[in-house]
């Protein structure tokens, strides 16, 4: 397995860093994203080396979509991501609101922790469009959860089914990799055996 540490500066940038890492893997490669790193592997997933997407909670959008375009478009009613307005073109969520938005499900120490290790978001990376999605023509799977805040269930729903992904619910946040790590990684050995990103 290898991890692709994003620098969130823009998704082109994201996208070249995860191609990078496809490129040092041998054989068939499974990209799995959660939230934002949805948008990243529906853009890198066009590699010939990838077999298949595993979406985590994550945006999974279509040609000339963006992160910010769907986050605009999300059902009436549902709960706004708590985020701050930009600082020199990055973004972060609310501190005081992260728990109850991204993590509420996760222990009161780990989310404090997680409110304040975040990763500054680039403008840039929130809307990067995907040029041409690779969902439409490769296997996806999506891990659905139904208590999140960030990402509201029936718009995961409506990407999921989409893409045409295999969707499995489970009742968890938005930070379900964390709460319910057994879930994520149930649904990560479902795609065929191959280096997962």
């Amino acid at each position: 397995m290898t991890i692709v540490q994003n620098a969130t500066t823009s998704l082109a940038d994201d996208v070249a860093t995860t191609k990078r890492a496809i490129a040092e893997q041998n054989g068939p490669v499974i990209l799995v994203g959660h939230s934002y790193g949805g948008a990243v592997i529906t853009q890198a997933g066009n590699d010939p080396k990838v077999a298949g997407l595993v979406y985590i909670a994550a945006f999974a959008p279509d040609k000339g979509e963006s992160v910010s375009t769907l986050i605009k478009s999300a059902p009436a009613g549902a709960p706004v991501p708590p985020i701050m307005p930009p600082v020199d073109g990055y973004l972060l969520l609310d501190k005081a609101k992260f728990p109850a938005s991204f993590a509420g499900d996760v222990s009161p120490e780990k989310a404090a922790f997680m409110a304040d290790s975040q990763v500054p978001w680039g403008l840039n990376a929130l809307n990067g469009t995907v040029s041409e999605p690779a969902w439409k023509a490769k296997p996806s799977w999506y891990l659905l959860t139904t208590e999140d805040k960030m990402i509201p269930p029936d718009a995961q729903r409506q990407m999921a089914k989409r893409a045409g992904a295999m969707i499995v619910e489970v009742k968890g946040s938005h930070s379900i990799y964390v709460s319910q790590p057994q879930a994520v990684a149930t649904l990560m050995e479902k795609p065929p055996k191959a280096c997962c990103l």
